[in-house]
């Protein structure tokens, strides 16, 4: 269950922030293992100026997921390549206009809920 941020640009419509989720969620299930009902996502709506990436202008999208170490370099490079697969195919964001960075960390690093680390409690 990786803790999702999502970087689109602003004035996107539901169905296309829908396809963006589904796509990413898709691939994280399908590449790392992850139960089926594991969905943590926040999509932000940035102005052109306030998402930036290495002066590209066309449509992009900028990720983050933090989640529990342990995932295999293949795993990670598995999801690298299908989602950016689905997000061509689903929104037409061009490959090289997708960035994903990854920051792993520990069991205890999770609250759910009532203030409890629930993978070490």
């Amino acid at each position: 269950m990786p803790f999702v941020t999502i970087n689109i640009l602003d004035g996107k419509g539901k169905d296309y922030i829908k396809k963006v989720s589904d796509s990413v969620n898709e691939a994280v299930i399908e590449t790392m293992n992850f139960p089926d009902d594991d969905r943590y996502q926040v999509i932000n709506q940035l102005s052109n100026d306030c998402l930036q990436y290495q002066g590209r202008v066309d449509d992009r999208i900028m990720m983050h997921l933090v989640m529990r170490s342990g995932r295999s370099n293949k795993s990670k490079q598995a999801f690298y390549s299908k989602v950016v697969e689905y997000l061509g195919d689903r929104v037409q964001i061009k490959p090289e206009n997708v960035f994903i960075t990854i920051t792993e960390n520990h069991d205890v690093d999770f609250s759910f809920k009532n203030g409890l680390a629930q993978f070490v409690v």
